[in-house]
């Protein structure tokens, strides 16, 4: 079974959350290598970058793909462009995630077509599904209620899982929420700690 892990960078993602003094696209730069980093540490998945962000390949390790996608492409069109037999897509604004939420991502596929992993504030931080994806979920990641969508989209509710949330920095007070105590995030920790 091929699995891929990979992270969606979009435009708009934290430019209201870069603390004062810190340049929104160096934020959106240091806070995607972190939840690339992440990802690409994990065990027996392939990572892979999702972009809108010109010049954002710099920060993945060498042979890793990087698609390149209009800023509003929807996530059913991105999801038919992977080839595996399944994938675990997660937003560049989580650079503190801990591994285990996207392993317990794709242990979820094992009873539901699709898993998402929620944020706090509403949206979804990752989801996950076998490849091609269900023809009847059109997910995204900023939909405010993501799961109620997929489960009234779904043919049955059990078809939709969903794991422990977590947060996105979508916000000033998001980045607040970083634990120091967390390992990861080296990236987002040294420009908030340089202002």
């Amino acid at each position: 079974m091929t699995r891929i892990a990979a992270v969606l960078v979009r435009q708009h993602m934290v430019q209201q959350a870069a603390p004062p003094g810190v340049d929104p696209a160096k934020f959106l730069e240091a806070v995607a290598e972190d939840t690339y980093e992440m990802v690409a540490g994990l065990e027996l998945v392939t990572p892979v970058l999702i972009t809108s962000v010109p010049e954002l390949e710099e920060i993945v390790w060498p042979g890793t793909e990087v698609i390149t996608i209009k800023d509003d492409e929807p996530l059913k069109s991105i999801l038919g462009r992977l080839h595996a037999d399944q994938a675990a897509v997660i937003a560049a604004d989580a650079p503190d995630l801990p591994p285990l939420l996207v392993g317990k991502l794709f242990r979820e596929l094992g009873r539901a077509e699709i898993t998402i992993c929620p944020a706090e504030n509403g949206g979804a931080v990752a989801m996950a599904c076998a490849l091609p994806p269900p023809a009847w979920a059109d997910p995204d990641l900023d939909d405010a209620g993501i799961v109620t969508t997929l489960r009234a989209q779904a043919p049955g509710p059990r078809r939709v899982a969903t794991t422990p949330g977590w947060h996105r920095l979508r916000t000033r007070e998001d980045v607040e929420r970083l634990d120091p105590g967390l390992e990861g995030w080296d990236n987002t920790r040294e420009l908030i700690r340089a202002r």
